[in-house]
């Protein structure tokens, strides 16, 4: 439970949700799924065997060492080893997955950093251009936060409803372990650095414990909120999605 605070829980399950963000990761990836690929904060490894489907090389980073061994029955090439201080050459990657992570790090700003320094840089003899990164993390618009709370010195695990809406000081006096992004926020985070956004969007879930438990009606829920996407409502989504490529 404390590892679940601290560090948030990784996929375990592979599901519609997982599917759909996969499909996203491709989609905005393009021709780069095939190159040489990093998951920063691989988790037991779900996304890497993932991704290696595509053809290309994929590296997982782990800063966890219990999760970093289980993910290398997974895949072959995972390193244990913390986003802020990435152990690799600049330009490396083709294509970063950051799926849930940088909320939890200690330095976010490192780690945006980190990413940015290890992607490939864009060749103007050639005209190929830079590597890309994918970014998903929490949305404070959303109700709730998923994290779980510290209260009178114990972490209550689960949503809990409108903690993210409370003044950022109380805020994180209830989820120190964890940040939630406005969009001001994230940009601040790329100020100065070499990069340029390729799409900046927010994302409901895919609800699928909701569904598991109620069918129809969990489906009816999550055709509603997917809808709101397209809308001015989506500011109200489960997380930030972000494409991010090197220039």
């Amino acid at each position: 439970m404390q590892k679940a605070a601290l560090r948030g829980e990784p996929s375990y399950v592979w599901r519609a949700g997982q599917r759909r963000r996969l499909e996203m990761i491709v989609r905005a990836a393009g021709e780069r799924i095939g190159g040489v690929v990093l998951e920063n904060g691989c988790g037991v490894g779900m996304y890497v065997q993932k991704l290696s489907a595509f053809g290309g090389r994929v590296i997982g980073l782990e800063y966890d060492l219990e999760r970093a061994t289980e993910a290398r029955l997974n895949a072959n090439e995972i390193i244990n080893a913390a986003g802020e201080l990435i152990p690799l050459p600049d330009s490396t990657f083709d294509l970063i997955l950051s799926h849930e992570v940088i909320e939890h790090v200690q330095d976010d700003r490192a780690a945006i950093r980190e990413m940015i320094r290890v992607l490939r840089s864009p060749d103007p003899l050639s005209g190929k251009p830079g590597g890309r990164a994918v970014i998903f993390c929490p949305n404070r618009g959303y109700p709730y936060e998923t994290h779980g709370i510290f209260w009178k010195g114990k972490y209550y695990f689960g949503n809990k409803l409108f903690v993210n809406y409370l003044p950022r000081v109380w805020r994180n006096k209830l989820a120190p372990h964890v940040r939630a992004y406005s969009t001001a926020d994230l940009q601040k985070l790329f100020d100065g650095l070499p990069a340029k956004f390729i799409e900046r969007t927010v994302i409901f879930g895919a609800y699928d414990n909701i569904i598991a438990r109620f069918g129809v009606f969990g489906k009816f829920l999550r055709g509603v909120l997917q809808f709101l996407e397209s809308t001015p409502l989506r500011g109200l989504g489960l997380s930030h999605f972000w494409v991010v490529e090197k220039i």
